[in-house]
């Protein structure tokens, strides 16, 4: 291979998927998590996508957001509404094109989507865990990933690809674990959680805990903290959109009414309505305990303080890949100023090194939103990176 390939904008679906099922650790071979706790069994859900080529070099790991899950491609059944979480960048003629890689896909742990975590059962008590799981950290996850990959026959991916705490995992296994990352694409992230962003999460988690059905964490044979979580919900998803984008999507109209209610129940303005229903849907699919939990992992990250004593240099002096890092222009949760950080601490470690600050208007949440030039950036970036493991495989023939 020696000329990129040029990738249609749209592409096509990779069709119909299944979410498949691995255990990643078992009782007496369990997942030793950095708060010092063993776990096990651990249970990973995961999706696959386009085929292992014969050397197995050309495996792309795609890392979820906060609250995202294994379904980043394709559909379940032929009548679904909505595809997986990624769908505009994974398939066919796509910017991760499900023609040439073999694409994976994995709920992490402590989620609530097929993986283990706290709403689980406790082969102890024969309960769901609630507050007695562990607490696990963004490199627990990456621990466990680590454990599927090899189990997929991959010894060494193509790329590690991720957005927001996905991002954060994508720079975890590029430090964690260097002999088995070819290029690493952390998109709208960070090396560690800002004061502000610590305090949105905390926020969040509070008006869980403040739920009287959250009982302590012990809610599963019961009524669920709705009300607490759907809030939890509301005050992140303020953070994923930025001033212009709430402006132009709702700016002060009242919502189905000329005028104010004067009822404080009632949402009078758009934006109250949306978020309401961004809580609200929030909540039939996610688990108020797994919110806890992951929000707590993100916080907790901190590459500096534990692959570099406190310096990004010196973490990333431990990488051996070539990145793409991407920041947007209108992000305020990881705002461009931490990626530049990053970057300027991977070249100080004479790293190939590719940086862009996009312009969109969307917010943090961008990423997940068509974008012409970040489309062509990542299909070009993947393009170089199979055409030098094809030259390093002829090289060691």
């Amino acid at each position: 291979m020696s000329e990129y390939i040029e990738h249609s904008p749209s592409g096509t679906s990779v069709g119909r998927v299944e979410k498949r099922f691995l255990t990643v650790a078992e009782a007496d071979r369990p997942l030793t998590v950095e708060s010092g706790r063993a776990l096990g069994p651990v249970v990973l859900a995961y999706e696959t996508y386009g085929q292992l080529s014969e050397r197995a070099d050309n495996a792309v790991l795609v890392l979820h957001a906060l609250t995202g899950d294994s379904h980043a491609a394709g559909y379940y059944e032929p009548g679904d509404s909505k595809p997986g979480w990624w769908d505009l960048m994974i398939g066919p003629g796509k910017p991760i094109d499900t023609d040439r890689y073999y694409v994976i896909c994995s709920n992490v742990v402590g989620g609530c989507m097929g993986s283990t975590g706290p709403s689980s059962t406790d082969p102890a008590t024969g309960k769901p865990y609630g507050l007695t799981f562990p607490v696990i950290t963004v490199g627990d996850m990456v621990q466990a990933q680590k454990r599927l990959v090899e189990h997929l026959g991959v010894s060494k991916l193509l790329s590690v690809v991720g957005g927001s705490m996905g991002g954060m995992q994508a720079l975890e296994w590029s430090v964690r674990y260097p002999d088995m990352v070819r290029t690493a694409v952390p998109l709208a992230t960070t090396t560690k959680h800002s004061a502000l962003a610590i305090a949105f999460n905390e926020v969040a988690r509070q008006a869980i805990m403040a739920d009287p059905n959250w009982n302590g964490g012990n809610y599963y044979d019961g009524v669920p903290p709705a009300h607490g979580l759907a809030v939890g919900r509301m005050i992140g998803h303020i953070t994923y959109l930025s001033d212009e984008a709430m402006r132009q999507k709702f700016d002060r109209r009242l919502q189905d009414r000329c005028e104010n209610s004067f009822v404080l129940e009632e949402p009078d303005f758009q934006v109250e309505s949306y978020l309401r229903y961004q809580g609200q849907k929030f909540v039939d699919r996610f688990d108020a305990n797994s919110f806890l939990y992951i929000t707590k992992a993100a916080d907790y990250f901190n590459l500096e303080a534990s692959h570099g004593c406190g310096s990004a240099v010196a973490a990333f002096a431990k990488a051996q890949c070539r990145y793409l890092v991407a920041s947007f222009s209108s992000d305020w949760l990881y705002p461009t100023y931490q990626s530049r950080a990053m970057v300027q601490a991977m070249k100080k470690n004479g790293l190939d090194v590719s940086f862009v600050e996009l312009e969109a208007k969307w917010g943090h949440d961008a990423f997940l939103l068509p974008n012409a030039r970040l489309s062509g950036m990542i299909a070009r970036f993947l393009d170089r990176a199979l055409v030098d493991a094809a030259k390093e495989d002829a090289r060691a023939l």
